[in-house]
């Protein structure tokens, strides 16, 4: 069980510091329209704070390229789960993405770090101007790189690939004259606990579909209000893992520049009941 030494523990309070500055200084490239990459999500992709959406990261159009960055950090009762990552954009085709997570477990005062590469292809459609909405596929490999915790709990293995189907589209001027986004995901995967605690089991190794849902409102160009669902896999004996639920806040004061702030339920997480608190990340594109 290996732990992160003390100076590498809190760098998301450097890491948004640096995306700050880079943000203030960035040009935003890509021609989409405000606000319609998403943000960033916990494995790195545009979307939610958890749930994936089909659109791709940034704001490229086609013959454009975008660069994300992004910081973030979601703090329970008893765990602190801190990412940094990037997504590149290419001609609003495909997206690859790179992320890093960090579980804090306090009450074990042990980290659990792992790494999540991502591919997402735009397969047909526009979230915006598209009857019926747009439509993405994906893979996203992950690598857990302290797994003697989830083996204790058997997990049986320490990396593991998730394939998912993803619809979003905007419904303009639908409630009060304010435009709606609403997404659905259909995932397949091996993962307990999004691979922070391994993959599978022995009793369960095989490959489960689940779902993710979300919807927000635009309040103007500038902010967005909703809520997330995402259904999980409960694939270890000795732990329960719940579905996870948030609800979320995003403002966008430039198109390099986002910040998400949300209440987060985990409900039950590696034995630890009613894991609530919020999620706060900052992404900036150019």
């Amino acid at each position: 069980m290996n732990s992160v030494p003390n100076r590498y523990r809190y760098y998301p309070a450097w890491a948004f510091a640096l995306l700050l500055t880079v943000a203030t200084i960035a040009q935003a490239n890509g021609s989409r329209l405000w606000a319609t990459g998403g943000v960033t999500n916990v494995n790195g992709t545009a979307g939610g704070g958890i749930t994936t959406w089909a659109v791709l990261n940034g704001y490229a159009s086609d013959g454009e390229s975008t660069l994300n960055l992004s910081t973030s950090t979601a703090r329970v009762d008893d765990f602190n789960l801190q990412t940094l990552s990037v997504g590149f954009n290419w001609a609003n085709r495909l997206a690859v993405t790179v992320a890093h997570n960090r579980l804090d477990v306090k009450p074990l005062a042990i980290d659990i770090r792992q790494q999540t590469v991502g591919l997402k292809l735009r397969l047909a459609g526009e979230a915006l101007y598209d009857r019926f909405g747009q439509y993405s596929v994906g893979m996203q490999y992950t690598h857990n790189a302290d797994f003697g915790v989830p083996a204790l709990l058997g997990a049986a293995d320490n990396h593991g690939v998730d394939f998912y189907f993803a619809a979003s589209k905007v419904f303009l001027a639908a409630i009060a004259n304010r435009n709606v986004i609403v997404n659905a995901t259909a995932r397949a995967t091996r993962a307990n606990q999004l691979g922070l605690l391994g993959f599978g089991s022995a009793n369960d190794n095989s490959y489960e579909l689940v779902g993710e849902v979300s919807a927000g409102l635009f309040l103007d160009r500038r902010w967005l209000i909703g809520a997330e669902y995402r259904q999980k896999p409960d694939k270890l004996d000795s732990v329960t893992e719940d579905d996870w639920k948030t609800l979320y806040l995003v403002y966008v004061p430039s198109r390099a520049l986002a910040f998400t702030l949300a209440y987060v339920d985990l409900g039950r997480v590696a034995g630890f009941d009613d894991q609530t608190g919020y999620f706060l990340s900052l992404q900036t594109g150019f």
